[in-house]
């Protein structure tokens, strides 16, 4: 059984920064896929970031991200992400997900998930 636990959300100003991480518990396999999604009010839910874990690790983002969010593993094996330059378009409930195997951009592939974390940038 995976589980994830999501921190680091919080209220920021435009232009400000934020990092969360996501803490992985439960998994044995040496190849995956943590992912970083977020869904706003009536709209989709939509990735924002992955990186695969196996044989190397390379990161992936979404356009609208790519430039200014870093997504990342550290020595305790949290998956962060890094976000800077915050727009108020950013502000959603983000969400961490694991999915064995190889990456996806698409939600529902990743079979586990966190309780998500609240991320709010004002103007």
């Amino acid at each position: 059984q995976v589980q994830l636990v999501e921190s680091g959300g919080g209220s920021v100003q435009a232009g400000g920064s934020l990092r969360l991480s996501c803490a992985a518990s439960g998994y044995t396999g040496s190849s995956y896929c943590m992912g970083w999604f977020r869904q706003a009010p009536g709209k989709e839910r939509e990735g924002v970031a992955r990186i695969y874990i196996g044989s190397g690790r390379y990161p992936y983002y979404a356009d609208s991200v790519k430039g200014r969010f870093t997504i990342s593993q550290d020595n305790a094996k949290n998956t962060d992400l890094q976000m800077n330059s915050l727009k108020p378009e950013d502000t959603a409930m983000y969400y961490c997900a694991f999915k064995r195997g190889g990456c996806s951009p698409m939600p529902t592939d990743f079979a586990y998930w966190g309780q998500g974390t609240q991320v709010t940038v004002s103007s």
